[in-house]
């Protein structure tokens, strides 16, 4: 049978070319979005009233490490290298396939709570299998990618890898997941960062990508120290390297990119490679503040992600669209980055940078069906007298209504559907405090 949702009487923020704001109903049909716009009469098997509510493109985040939701809290007040060596590392080498299925489990559900309905992700070296199988049984878009590490001070033995076998485990990978559940399910190749891996392997990376046509996904210019490292190690500077060995371009997605000189911005701009923003992480880890003003200048296409529970502690697009924006203005004047701008970094931005906008990113006809309800009538966003305004600058993840997944309901009322919510945290909770006492933490 048809599954069929009809969205009732929203504002349609559609995130399309023209920016279109439509007063009306959204019909879902067969997973994809069948008509917009006026009062739309049709049998259907779940009606959402949407009345006084924004009805926009479920938000798409291009960074984010599921793996590491268990460690919120475990790794505060430490800059990137010690925050690595003395908590996540120690924290990642000691998950068990159990413990990793606990903390991406709590890591979509909250996304899926807070209207993010695709994310881009790194997980660690080992049991990313149990993170691929919690995203097939939730309901949610993503791609993910294995940790790959063949090299490093004061790496653990668990996450230090042979260079051959970290390739071939993530071919494999590729090979088996990459397309599933109706194409909800991609792989990407996922090195960690330039001082974790070989120059054999970014190399080939580079080749293997082009090769299984996906996404490359990394760390860059993060911090200060990691690029003097880099440059020790190398001769070059971060993002200068990487491109030496393939590793830029419209199909690779860099985390961060702070610290970077002006021929760095131009290996970007020209290569069109995407960064993936980071703000709230950024500032925690005392990283810096990227100049994505001047990117988005530049035409360096820029979305946004919240990084990992360890470093931020909350998975929240909210959060980060207000924070991307506040910043830039701090820097730059109150008229950049403007709200519709930072909703479609959100959005539309995030889905052209891991080669989705033709099927996600915007409600429109034909488009797959990847749709929130966000309330606009809380005491914190009333008047929404501008709603794309109220949904960058005053909504919480809290006002997410309904989230609807290639054209399925994954919550409801506030209410996941998929993934039972208690049985989530208690499995958090009882993990957490297993994978501290593993790790001696």
């Amino acid at each position: 049978m048809t599954k069929s949702i009809l969205i009732k009487g929203g504002h349609v923020v559609t995130m399309d070319e023209r920016d279109s704001i439509v007063r009306g109903d959204v019909l879902v049909r067969d997973g994809r979005v069948a008509e917009i716009g006026g009062e739309i009469d049709d049998t259907v098997n779940e009606v959402i009233d949407a009345h006084g509510c924004a009805v926009l493109p479920g938000f798409v985040q291009t960074h984010i490490h599921l793996c590491q939701t268990l460690f919120r809290g475990a790794a505060d007040d430490l800059a990137l290298i010690d925050w690595l060596k003395k908590r996540v590392w120690p924290l990642e080498a000691a998950h068990t396939p159990d413990s990793i299925r606990a903390s991406a489990q709590l890591g979509i559900a909250e996304l899926i709570k807070g209207g993010t309905t695709c994310a881009l992700t790194m997980e660690t070296v080992r049991h990313t299998e149990e993170v691929l199988r919690v995203v097939d049984e939730s309901g949610f878009r993503a791609t993910v990618g294995k940790c790959m590490m063949d090299k490093g001070d004061g790496v653990p033995e668990a996450l230090h890898e042979e260079t051959r076998k970290s390739i071939d485990e993530s071919i494999a990978l590729v090979k088996k997941w990459n397309g599933q559940a109706n194409e909800r399910i991609r792989c990407c190749f996922a090195p960690r960062f330039a001082i974790s891996c070989t120059r054999e392997l970014l190399s080939e990376v580079s080749q293997l990508a082009k090769q299984h046509g996906v996404i490359i996904h990394t760390h860059a210019s993060e911090n200060r120290s990691e690029c003097e490292i880099v440059e020790r190690e190398t001769g070059e500077r971060n993002i200068d390297y990487l491109s030496s060995l393939g590793i830029t371009g419209s199909h690779v997605v860099l985390a961060h990119c702070i610290h970077l000189d002006n021929t760095e911005m131009e290996t970007l701009a020209k290569t069109k490679t995407n960064v993936a923003h980071c703000p709230s992480s950024d500032l925690k880890l005392g990283s810096g503040i990227a100049r994505v003003t001047e990117m988005l200048a530049r035409g360096i296409p820029v979305s946004l992600g919240a990084d990992g529970a360890a470093c931020n502690n909350r998975l929240d697009m909210f959060t980060e669209m207000r924070t991307a924006a506040l910043l830039q203005k701090a820097l730059h004047g109150p008229e950049v980055l403007p709200a519709n701008r930072a909703l479609h970094m959100a959005t539309i931005d995030g889905a052209r940078a891991l080669g989705l906008d033709n099927e996600i990113g915007s409600i429109e006809v034909g488009k797959r069906a990847d749709v929130i309800v966000v309330d606009l009538e809380e005491f914190h966003s009333t008047p929404a007298s501008d709603v794309v305004s109220a949904l960058v600058y005053s909504s919480q993840p809290t006002d997410v209504r309904a989230t609807i997944i290639d054209g399925e309901s994954v919550m409801s009322a506030r209410k996941l559907l998929k993934m039972n919510e208690a049985s989530v945290i208690e499995n958090a909770n009882r993990e957490a405090k297993g994978l501290f006492e593993r790790a001696g933490i």
